[in-house]
Parts: structure tokens; C-alpha cells; sequence
């Protein structure tokens, strides 16, 4: 091998490498994120291959080929685990409530996406770059609360002004927390989640989206199967949940 190839080779190495730490840390700051709302790694992992079926499903739609290569679909894919991480700006008080939000508890746990967002723009600020890698990221932070029929938050963005990444992202989020076991509520069964979802067509949702859900269902069942909540997730979303209690009794 010649010093010209051996070097390319380890630039290539250095660059894959880069790649592999920056998908590690948006999962571990995923992770901090998800446990602070008593939930686990494997709603990440979940939500990631949601998406990631869904947006497969429609790669060869007319209204969706220009956007979803498989590029952005890769792209998407490893930026999905950032998606909620402005719930970690919302106290525990409020995340973790198991009862209805007053008002004013609910206008801040409507401003997490702003919260999000102005992280990682404050970032991006801090260190005088502004990274493509990180675009679809804050489109998810962002919008991933915005309503197809314009009634979301924070911007009430309509129709095909929410970005594509995030009316993905919606679908499979919502899937995940109506199926989910919580600390305070047992999750739905497959069949009610996906009436629910398409009760929500044209209303909370992109219709052609649902409709492409519809017909990949099976395949979203498949992987809440395959990454599962396990005994030990539960536990920690329980211990998580009390501690958190226990701290707010001492205030």
C-alpha cells in the first residue's frame, strides 16, 4: 500500500470514527433526556426504527422522493434521539406529573422545543459553525409538537409547512407513547394505538403519512416487540419516579 492510499485510508478511518462518536453522544444525551421523563433507551431505539420504516414507506411517494434519499433517511435516522432533548430544561415537577397540567405548568412544558432548539443553536453559536449535519436535528427539536391542521405548538406551523422529519417523528412518537407501559398507566394494545393514529388523520397528522403507517403497521409492531421495555427499564423508570417524588416532598 502506498503512503498517498495508507493515508486515505486513515483519513477515511478518522472521519467514520467521528461519525460513530457524534451518533454515540446524540444517544447518550438522548438517554439523559428520556430518563428524566421516567423512561428508557429502548423508547429511543423504538422511535429511531419507526421513523426509519415509515420513511422507507414513503421514499417512492410523489410528494416525499425529493426529500427522503436514503442520505436523509440515514441522516434522520441517527439525528432522531436529539428530537426531545429539550424536555431536560422542563423541572421534575411538571415532567413527571401524572395528573392534568395546570396552565401554567403546561405553557412550560410547551416551551421544551424552543428550549431545545436554542441549545443547540447556542451551540452551534459558541463554536462559530453552523453544522448541516445538525439541520434535521433542529427541525425534530423544534417541530416535532406541530399539528398537521395547524393547532400544535410552539409555532402552530400547518400542513406542508411542518418539515418532513418532523411529521415523521410525530407519528412515531405518539405510536410509541400510546403502546408503552408508564410508571402510572399501562399502554394500549397495537390495534387501539393504530386507530388512534388514524383518528388523528388530517387533524394531528400529514394524511399520507397515516396512510403509509397503515400499511407498515405490522412492521411498527415488529419492532416494539423487538426492543421492548425490559423488567429492568421498568424498574429504573419506577426508582427514577420516586426519587424524583421523594426529592420534591423534602422542598
Amino acid at each position: 500500500m502506498s503512503p498517498e492510499t495508507m493515508s486515505l485510508s486513515q483519513s477515511k478511518g478518522s472521519i467514520a470514527e467521528m461519525q460513530h462518536s457524534q451518533q454515540i453522544a446524540f444517544f447518550a444525551m438522548a438517554m439523559l433526556a428520556e430518563l428524566r421523563e421516567s423512561d428508557s433507551e429502548s423508547h429511543i431505539l423504538r422511535v429511531q426504527h419507526y421513523v426509519q420504516v415509515l420513511a422507507q414507506k414513503l421514499c417512492g411517494h410523489d410528494a416525499f422522493r425529493d426529500v427522503l434519499t436514503p442520505e436523509y433517511i440515514d441522516t434522520l435516522f441517527n439525528s432522531v434521539p436529539l428530537y426531545d432533548m429539550g424536555s431536560m430544561g422542563v423541572p421534575d415537577r411538571i415532567l413527571l406529573k401524572p395528573s392534568r397540567l395546570t396552565p401554567s405548568e403546561l405553557a412550560i412544558m410547551r416551551a421544551h422545543p424552543a428550549i431545545g432548539l436554542d441549545a443547540l443553536l447556542r451551540s452551534e453559536k459558541s463554536r462559530g459553525h453552523v453544522s448541516p449535519l445538525l439541520s434535521i436535528a433542529k427541525e425534530l427539536v423544534a417541530s416535532h409538537h406541530e399539528k398537521w391542521d395547524g393547532s400544535g405548538y410552539p409555532q402552530r406551523l400547518a400542513g406542508i409547512q411542518i418539515p418532513v422529519s418532523a411529521r415523521l417523528v410525530a407519528i412515531a412518537d405518539v405510536y410509541d407513547a400510546l403502546i408503552s407501559n408508564k410508571v402510572y398507566k399501562d399502554g394500549v394494545p397495537h390495534d387501539k394505538a393504530v386507530q388512534v393514529i388514524f383518528g388523528e388523520r388530517g387533524a394531528h397528522f400529514d394524511p399520507d403519512m397515516v396512510d403509509a403507517f397503515i400499511e407498515v403497521q405490522d412492521e411498527f409492531a415488529a419492532v416494539a416487540e423487538r426492543f421492548a421495555d425490559t423488567e429492568e427499564d421498568m424498574q429504573r423508570k419506577i426508582e427514577y419516579l420516586a426519587n424524583a417524588i421523594a426529592e420534591q416532598a423534602e422542598m
